[in-house]
């Protein structure tokens, strides 16, 4: 299973930007996506969890601000992240939870990043 992620760029501070990430490969079914992020010389940190459309989480510092939404017939999460600040600077990382083909055994997959840069 491979993750493509797309979308970061750089952004003046209240601006919005677009994350996408798709999902391809021997997929059975898609548990959960999420978004990560890590600055320089931090953990990485959840941004935000979908299951499904009604089913989502965030962290407290993107709640009103992000929102996250899944394609299912495309295996594509979204981040559309608006009212951007600096401290949201980062690389972010598409998470998902896949059922794979033919074991259905679940593992846990990551994109390759994608740097976002909010400037003040």
């Amino acid at each position: 299973v491979q993750l493509q992620a797309s979308g970061g760029g750089l952004v003046q501070a209240g601006g919005s930007l677009r994350l996408s990430c798709a999902a391809s490969g021997s997929i059975f079914s898609i548990n959960a996506m999420g978004w990560y992020r890590q600055a320089p010389g931090k953990q990485r940190e959840l941004v935000a969890v979908i299951i499904t459309e009604g089913n989502t989480n965030y962290a407290d510092s993107v709640k009103g601000r992000f929102t996250i939404s899944r394609d299912n017939a495309k295996n594509t999460v979204y981040l559309q992240m608006n009212s951007l600040k600096p401290e949201d600077t980062a690389v972010y990382y598409c998470n998902a939870e896949a059922q794979v083909v033919p074991d259905h055994y679940t593992y846990a997959y990551w994109g390759q990043g994608t740097q976002v840069t909010v400037s003040s």
